[in-house]
């Protein structure tokens, strides 16, 4: 792997720190990169990486002259959505292919470093608490007329996509230090973050309640998977969506912490087995992935590494399958959206006690409504709203406090109050929107 990558990343003899020679910290010394391979790929994470918006181009040939003395000589291969070129693969290549006049280049769209803008507390780059990057310091957002317009341009900047919801009301935790903008009024269309009108730098009347957030579109584009074939839907032949059509994925290097991603992304329990060979017969269409590398942390088989979609040497009779342990959703029964526009959106209401109840909004924000999505099968959450904005339930208030970071498989995990502990009625009944409409 390209590890030893992490530690610097540099671009050398451009005219803006965000085009030039691209260079990266070996053995103590800088080398160059060799322009084999190299493309718009790598090119945006190199980008991504600096904070220099997205990718114009990746010129080779030493368009920016030749480097150091060093080059190295494995080839970086990205899918072009990884965080930092560290993350890609690499391979060696042999001494006698790459030299000087072969160096690697990136022209970045560039921001200037005050322009830097980022999205935390949330587990995605995608999502979560905006800060922006202003005299060496990062600070936080205002929700004073923050709205779809501004979550548009922190979106386009992040190169994420589109705005699904603009939260307030420090739905995605409260920052600390200073809170650099207030009263931000973008048309939607600026380039940064920074170029919006807004008071001025550090003006504010807010305190960190009132911390903005974002959730960009990027950040619900999990592919869906499924298992077919199989005894039940929690083992089968492993096919992913995209493109608008079902694929297979080739067994080359599938292994148990792939099928755990899998296992994961399905509520299916944890893994039992990973087969490869087509234990379950062989696909048909596409085989969309090869060569998956997951950590085993991934919320979704399409956020681990991977050769391109579609980029493979197989054929069906390689594709990989899962057995896990579940064979049902695990108490996704126990729980449903109602009086919304479909079943990803609307009132919360969980099963408890042979009755259904709603849940109070003290408390509630973006982590619980992502594990109600999550249990339904409904992808993201987009918001949470509370003061019944699904309309008024009526039986008993079961929860109170609900406290979830994000990551339980269902509600019930959470921290809570006890069972229908509460200071609440109906006019606070907690609601959720998913990005999913399945």
């Amino acid at each position: 792997s390209g590890v030893s990558m992490a530690a610097e990343l540099r671009l050398a003899n451009g005219s803006t720190h965000c085009e030039g020679r691209v260079e990266v910290a070996h053995n103590g010394t800088w080398a160059a990169l060799c322009d084999e391979g190299w493309s718009l790929a790598e090119a945006q994470v190199v980008c991504r990486q600096l904070g220099c918006g997205r990718a114009l181009s990746a010129p080779g040939g030493s368009h920016f002259g030749q480097g150091p003395r060093q080059m190295r000589l494995d080839s970086v291969s990205c899918v072009g959505t990884e965080t930092a070129l560290s993350v890609c693969k690499t391979k060696p290549r042999g001494n006698g292919t790459c030299h000087h006049g072969k160096e690697a280049g990136v022209v970045c769209a560039g921001n200037s470093e005050n322009d830097q803008v980022r999205l935390v507390n949330y587990g995605s780059r995608c999502a979560g608490r905006v800060e922006i990057f202003h005299n060496a310091q990062w600070g936080t957002v205002c929700d004073d007329n923050w709205d779809l317009l501004d979550a548009e341009v922190v979106c386009r900047q992040l190169d994420c996509g589109r705005a699904l919801s603009a939260p307030g009301g420090g739905q995605f935790g409260r920052g600390d230090g200073i809170i650099w903008m207030d009263e931000t009024n973008c048309t939607g269309s600026e380039s940064t973050l920074s170029a919006c009108r807004a008071r001025p730098w550090g003006i504010n009347n807010c305190y960190h309640g009132e911390d903005a957030g974002v959730v960009c579109s990027v950040v619900s584009s999990f592919a869906p998977v499924r298992l077919v074939d199989g005894p039940g839907r929690c083992a089968g032949r492993v096919e992913v969506f995209h493109n608008e059509k079902w694929g297979t994925v080739c067994d080359d290097s599938w292994d148990f912490m792939d099928a755990k991603v899998v296992c994961r992304q399905l509520d299916c329990g944890t893994v039992v087995l990973a087969p490869r060979r087509a234990r379950f017969g062989q696909g048909q269409g596409p085989i969309w992935l090869d060569n998956v590398n997951c950590m085993g942390t991934e919320a979704a088989l399409s956020e681990c590494r991977a050769k391109g979609w579609g980029v493979h040497g197989c054929e069906h009779g390689e594709d990989a399958s899962v057995v896990c342990s579940g064979n049902h959703r695990p108490s996704s029964e126990a729980l449903r959206l109602v009086n919304g526009p479909h079943h990803c959106a609307g009132r919360v209401e969980v099963f408890h006690n042979k009755q259904w109840g709603t849940i109070c909004d003290d408390g509630w924000d973006l982590n619980d409504a992502a594990v109600v999505c999550r249990q339904l099968g409904c992808g993201m959450a987009v918001s949470a709203p509370g003061l019944s904005g699904f309309g008024q339930g009526s039986g008993p208030i079961w929860l109170d406090g609900v406290s979830c970071r994000g990551t339980e498989a269902t509600l019930t995990e959470c921290p809570a109050k006890p069972w229908s502990h509460h200071t609440c009625n109906h006019v606070e009944d907690a609601g959720v929107v998913c990005s999913g409409n399945p």
